[in-house]
Order: structure tokens, then sequence, then C-alpha cells
């Protein structure tokens, strides 16, 4: 048995939400799981970084594994905020990992989602993620972060969400029963709801995302408006990324599958279900380096 069959691997998907870690063997698979806070490299680079630690420390826990075997552990992190190979190597840097490759999450979460296979995702959950592998290149569009991109993710539907609570309250447009509801989160008072957004992060604003859903649902007139605008943006990127009706799509995220029903029907005809998740992306290709690293040094 090849010594590359008991190398610790690691796989860690970050974003604005929150983090999840994965931890095994090439031979074992993985061992164990787990999930910590927020792990944005460019909206707090030093959180992320104890988050992304504490996250390991507590899989290595689970599989029952000292933490001085992380030291020679070869790991695959796809965060969100990680733009240039600078930011990559900042984080790799910062961490105590025998090797560390660090991508950002759309790399992670394309294959995740396709397995290496040719086709197309929409990932939305507190960031946006548009991407897809053709003749085995990756291709994305936006993901520039949410001060200047990120449409129709949670955190642009809680931060639209609330630009409409402060039109209403303005007297510029109707209330409805979601602006309401949202407008008694801040006490009604849109004074905070300014305060709250000169420091809230992404995920601060996409924990309003699942109210926002819920409302759309039951036919709230700005909710269902705010999803169509978001829909129609992800329909804008696919034919960026030259998408035709019937080829393999997925569509993934807290946020991601709730869009179907604001996208044209033909647009779904390929949609398939994912193979794994972002964090699943992460542990492969990390096994997949260690793997080739083998293969070439023979």
């Amino acid at each position: 048995m090849s010594d590359s069959a008991y190398t610790l691997i690691i796989g860690v998907d970050g974003g604005g939400t929150g983090c999840r870690a994965a931890i095994g063997t090439t031979r074992d698979g993985v061992l164990a799981t787990a999930q910590g806070g927020r792990a944005n490299a460019s909206s707090d680079f030093e959180l992320a970084i104890r988050n992304i630690n504490a996250t390991v420390s507590e899989a290595a826990a689970i599989a029952g594994l000292s933490e001085d075997r992380l030291s020679d552990a070869s790991a695959h992190l796809g965060l969100a905020g990680v733009m240039t190979r600078r930011d990559g190597l900042r984080v790799s840097d910062a961490l105590h990992f025998n090797k560390s490759i660090v991508t950002d999450d759309r790399t992670t979460a394309l294959y995740g989602a396709l397995g290496g296979k040719d086709g197309f995702l929409l990932s939305v959950g507190t960031g946006t993620i548009a991407a897809a592998k053709k003749g085995g290149v990756d291709k994305a569009v936006g993901g520039w972060g949410f001060q200047v991109s990120d449409q129709a993710s949670g955190a642009w539907l809680g931060r639209k969400a609330l630009e409409q609570v402060l039109l209403c309250h303005d007297g510029l447009a109707e209330h409805t029963n979601l602006t309401r509801a949202l407008l008694s989160k801040f006490d009604s008072n849109p004074c905070k709801i300014s305060s709250f957004s000169t420091n809230a992060k992404p995920g601060d604003f996409g924990a309003l995302a699942p109210e926002i859903v819920a409302a759309a649902r039951g036919g709230d007139q700005w909710a269902r408006s705010i999803m169509q605008s978001g829909a129609d943006h992800l329909l804008r990127c696919l034919e960026a990324l030259e998408f035709q009706s019937g080829q393999p799509i997925c569509m993934t995220g807290g946020v991601g599958p709730h869009y179907a029903d604001y996208l044209p029907p033909m647009t779904l005809i390929g949609r398939q279900g994912c193979l794994g998740s972002a964090l699943d992306g992460a542990f492969q290709l990390a096994k997949r380096a260690v793997v080739n690293t083998e293969e070439a040094a023979s």
C-alpha cells in the first residue's frame, strides 16, 4: 500500500454564512465533517482563518485524530473572497497544513456538483456562483463580491428587500406584508436599518433571505418582484456562459433551487441533481492533488 493512501486530506468550503470541513484519507475517504463560522477571505480575513482552523480541528477530533497530525495534511480550500492567486497564497501561508491549495468557491462548487464532467451550475447561497465546465475548461461569470456583484444571492435578496422597505416607509411604494414584517424587525425605525447596513456582512443580509423566499411563495408582490429580478440575472449569466436548453444544469445552495419557479421552463429541461456539494468538491480536489503528486514522482 502506498504512503499516499494514508495521507491526511482536508477539504474546506467557506463562505459568508459559515464554513464546513471534511477530513479523511485517500484510502478511507471522508472520516468526519464539521461546521463552523464565517470564512469569507475578503470580508474578515482573520476571522476566516480562526473559523477554518477551529472547524478543521473539530472535524479531526470527531475523527479521533490528534491535532498534531494536521501539520502533515494536504488540503484544498474553496473560499468566498479569494479573487487572486495572491489572495490564495495569503490564506495558505496563514494555515499550518503541510500543503494547502486555495481557490475561490466557484472551483470547488463546480467540481462537487458535476464531478469533473461538463455542465452548468447555478449555486446561490449567501453569494452567487454561475459557472460552467465545457470541454474540460472552467468558466464563471460574476462572483466579484457582495459590494459590487453577487446578484440573486441571499445577501443580495436581503439588501434589496431592505431597500424596498425604506421606499415603502418614505411613501414611494406601497407596503406589503413582507416590508411591514422586515420593518418591524428593526422596531419600525428606518434609522436602525440604515445603521445595520453600515456594518452588516453578507451573511447578515443573507439571514433575511428565507423570509423573502417564503413571502414570494405566498404571493407577496415585492418578494416575487425581487426574486424575479434575481432569476433574470441568473438567466443572463447562463446566456453569457453560452448555455443551451437541454444541457446539464445543477441548481444548488440555500437559495438556488427556489429560483426554478422563476426561470423559463426550457432552461430546466436538462436539470439534474448535483453529484456532490462544494465540500465534496474540495475534498475530492485535495485527494486528486495527492494522487497526482505521487504519480508524478513515480
